[in-house]
């Protein structure tokens, strides 16, 4: 369409300027705002050009039957050759039988913002581009998207369709309307009038203002990507009181690794609510989400107490505070759909307007003291977003310690720029982002919500990222499938790689937008311990896009002041956190092993993190801490300590009176090796249902003096004693003389409680002690216990734990607790023959338990089939 030297090359050869009145033109510096100009053309057919401003030209597309507001249409665009911006003023008549022959009217015009301002080359390139227009006729979203070429059409013909978003400008089933307009924007002549040669009115002469709802300082942000080397914008222009926008796309985050530094950043907590823009004028207030939907209704006691403040239009986060004073996302859903009273509080933290002038153009400091006067006195469900000046770190830390999702920073020296630019950026305290819902699959029952299946927009299609089985109570299941049944679909919607099971999944239309917090990735890019945080009704599934590349790194601080070198810290680790004392000895040297420090703690949580987190992570979780060492004292920790490191979570659980810990990622575990955790006890439950059994330990403790061989026979005797009762049942080494008989339980549907599950590991246990007396008992007194192994059931109760697969043990060699196969469980096993030197430098070894998750059984069938009255023997 266009080369490299000469973008205007193709236009130029198409035309002969001594005949044509359009404009000879050439490539031109982008101006402070990107500009659109929709043309009526009344060629050898009528149609509608579409022309984007883009690296000083006019991208250009020929819209067969015009633009339509309707998100239903799906118009043909035809791509042609970059115009020259002078292009965008030009109306008129081309002669015949010059190229393009036929009258030019100005249809529509005004400015635009991509949705993503850094990637507009590359969205183009591959045939996908989300953009905001806002002009006197057309405004809101809309997306291009390029069709594959059809046999036999020439290469260089690429056809596109032009689709109006699902926004408050759509026109459903109106679509049309908007094309009965017949005058042009510019002069205000109809196109009989501009053929027959009337002359433009004297106002239509005067050149028009730049567009008051993409503000001109929104520019540098995208100059950055279409020419680097063009000026810099201009200051945003001032507006008149009438002039106050309806809408202004926001500025939008850049997510990074860590915040930046320096005395020009500001820091703010990170909200957990929905992105909201409230405009007062004349008494009345309308509150639109991040795209432009118009939610006034949805907030209307936010809109009726904002309708009190004087004219302006202010950007914002509307939350529901929980009873600590927490903002909670699920309990703002609760309150959305109607299951709780709305109760709304509206942050508010950045002046766009104030019904006098446009305070885009202004630094962020100058803006939020203006708000900060603006809501003085406003009532108590409108409050100012404050800020810190700490550094950034420190202010995260905080952040995470008050179990917030992170921080936003932001220069204070900024303008406000509609898109995602340098100037804010937030990181997150862990990962939290949104994902698009791809499909569902069955509970064990074949009833209920198993998992979802999610994931998110790549060149290629929809990719499929992984399963989220997680962190939904009974009626939110219900209500996600309510909300999916009418989207279901024959075929999968992800494109490439596929799920490892889907003869249980159901496929649903890609449009459910949900919030999932996660530990982590899989080498294979899928997540891991995802767990669902709510469902994003502001979010259209669009803008989730797969972010392959890793954090950005921080923006570098305008020209530092050298600082004295401040001291390295010895170790630390993935996530950045400072590991003290890594040279203390925790395990003392023995024969044939040597010495272990805290740092090489730290290096197995870190190398062993994905197997560890597969068993510990979204639990609650018990600790056994040695903080000089072993040998020194050694305590256990059940609940969450006052101070403790943000990256450690709190879990309140119904009845106790302090919560308990727990940790969901690697940067949680290297916490843990922070406070010399050598052993990790969770319990047999999830953090978001404690009170649903999820897996039976028996524990085969040996008497002293008793070999392994009669664990081993006991263990494999267990085994066989559950699977006739329909249990699926894997084995696990401790690290000391015993081992562990897992049995995974499905909590789907309604499940026994904690109660009734121990009384049937007790009944297990029980029969085997009934049958052979000499070899095993119940009893815990170790007077009972000579000669025989103690079946263990006591850790199958509601706040019991047991030691995790993968933790280490506080004992002499440094052992660990390992999960091991069946075919592994023999008389000559050594059950502490695994250890931590021997696995610090060797990647993190397979797991042996391969199909734990998907062997999880209903346990009430095994109780019943276990307290079943035995048949009368016959005669």
């Amino acid at each position: 369409m266009a080369t490299r030297s000469d973008p205007l090359a193709p236009y130029h050869a198409k035309r002969d300027f001594a005949r044509t009145p359009e404009p000879r033109g050439k490539a031109a510096k982008p101006a402070a705002t990107l500009q659109f100009i929709v043309h009526r053309h009344a060629a050898t057919r009528l149609h509608y050009d579409l022309r984007l401003e883009w690296g000083g030209v006019l991208k250009s597309w020929a819209v067969t039957r015009g633009p339509s507001l309707d998100p239903g249409d799906k118009r043909l665009a035809v791509e042609v050759e970059d115009h020259p911006l002078d292009y965008g003023s030009f109306e008129g008549t081309i002669p015949k039988p010059g190229y393009g022959a036929g009258t030019v009217q100005i249809w529509d015009r005004g400015a635009w913002a991509p949705l993503h301002p850094d990637a507009v080359d590359a969205d183009l390139a591959r045939g996908e581009i989300k953009f905001v227009l806002s002009g006197e006729r057309l405004k809101g979203g809309f997306v291009l998207v390029r069709l594959k070429p059809r046999a036999g059409e020439p290469p260089e013909r690429h056809n596109w369709l032009l689709i109006k978003e699902r926004d408050s400008m759509a026109t459903p089933g109106e679509g049309d309307a908007v094309l009965k307009a017949e005058t042009s924007v510019a002069s205000g002549r109809t196109m009989a009038e501009i053929e027959g040669g009337k002359p433009e009115g004297r106002a239509a002469r005067a050149k028009p203002k730049p567009p008051e709802a993409m503000p001109a300082n929104a520019k540098p942000a995208v100059e950055k990507a279409a020419a680097p080397k063009a000026r810099k914008a201009a200051p945003a222009a001032k507006a008149d009181p009438a002039a106050m926008p309806d809408f202004v796309p926001p500025q939008l985050c850049r997510l990074v690794a860590s915040p930046p530094r320096g005395e020009t950043w500001l820091h703010e907590l990170k909200l957990d609510g929905y992105r909201v823009q409230l405009r007062v004028a004349g008494g009345r207030a309308a509150l639109r989400t991040r795209t432009g939907l118009d939610w006034t209704h949805r907030f209307a006691n936010l809109a009726k107490t904002a309708a009190a403040l004087p004219n302006c239009l202010l950007d914002g986060e509307v939350v529901a505070l929980d009873d600590q004073g927490q903002p909670s996302f699920s309990l703002l859903q609760a309150m959305l759909s109607g299951d709780t009273k709305p109760d709304y509080v509206f942050y508010l933290f950045d002046l766009l307007h104030d019904g006098t002038r446009d305070y885009r153009g202004d630094p962020l400091l100058d803006r939020k003291a203006r708000l900060a006067e603006l809501l003085r006195g406003a009532p108590k469900s409108l409050r100012y977003l404050d800020h810190f000046t700490a550094p950034g770190e420190a202010v995260l830390a905080s952040a995470c310690r008050l179990s917030m999702e992170g921080i936003v920073s932001k220069r204070g020296d900024a303008p406000y720029a509609s898109g995602r630019n340098d100037s804010w950026t937030k990181a997150k305290c862990r990962g939290r982002e949104e994902f698009i819902v791809g499909g569902w699959s069955r509970d064990k029952a074949g009833k209920g919500l198993g998992a979802l299946l999610v994931g998110a927009r790549r060149a290629e299609g929809l990719a499929y990222l992984g399963r989220v089985g997680t962190g939904y109570s009974g009626r939110t299941a219900e209500m996600l499938l309510a909300r999916m049944k009418p989207l279901q679909r024959k075929a999968t919607p992800f494109a490439g790689r596929q799920p490892e099971r889907t003869s249980d999944v159901t496929w649903v239309e890609p449009e459910l937008v949900v919030e999932i917090a996660y530990g982590g990735w899989t080498d294979a890019g899928i997540l891991r311990h995802a767990s669902f945080i709510g469902l994003r009704e502001d979010k259209p599934a669009e803008e989730v896009v797969a972010d392959d590349q890793p954090l950005r790194e921080d923006p570098p601080a305008e020209k530092p002041a050298a600082a004295p070198k401040a001291p390295r810290p010895a170790k630390t680790g993935p996530t950045g956190a400072r590991l003290t004392h890594p040279e203390r000895i925790i395990w003392p040297e023995t024969e044939g092993h040597r010495a272990l420090t805290k740092g090489d703690l730290a290096a197995y949580f870190e190398r062993c993190a994905d197997r560890i987190l597969d068993h510990i992570a979204g639990r609650p979780l018990s600790i056994l801490r040695a903080p000089d060492g072993i040998g020194g004292e050694v305590f256990f920790q059940r609940h969450a300590m006052r101070g403790q490191s943000p990256l450690i979570g709190a879990v309140e659980v119904a009845g106790q009176a302090r919560p308990y810990m727990r940790i969901d990622d690697v940067a949680g575990l290297m916490a843990l090796a922070q406070v010399s955790a050598v052993e990790l006890h969770p319990w047999g439950a999830r953090a978001d249902r404690p009170d649903v059994p999820e897996r039976l330990v028996f524990d085969l403790d040996p008497a002293e003096g008793l070999g392994f061989a009669a664990v081993a026979a006991g263990a494999l005797e267990l085994r066989d004693r559950l699977k006739a009762l329909g249990l699926t049942s894997f084995a696990r080494v401790t690290g000391g003389k015993g081992l562990h008989v897992v049995v995974p339980l499905d909590t789907g549907g309604k499940v026994p409680d904690w109660a009734a599950t121990k009384q049937f590991a007790r009944l297990v246990c029980g029969m085997m002690e009934k049958d052979a007396p000499g070899r095993y008992t119940t009893t815990m007194a170790k007077s009972a216990r000579t000669g025989r192994i103690f079946l263990d059931y006591l850790r199958n109760d509601r706040l019991s734990t047991a030691i995790a697969s993968w933790s280490p043990r506080a004992r002499a060699g440094a052992p660990i607790a390992r999960p091991i196969a069946w075919s592994a469980v023999k008389p000559t096993l050594d059950p502490a023959g695994w250890r931590i030197d021997a696995l610090i430098g060797k990647p993190a070894a397979a797991d042996p338990w391969t199909g734990f998750e998907a062997a999880a059984t209903p346990l009430r069938a095994a109780i019943e089939t276990a307290t079943r009255p035995a048949k009368p023997a016959k005669r």
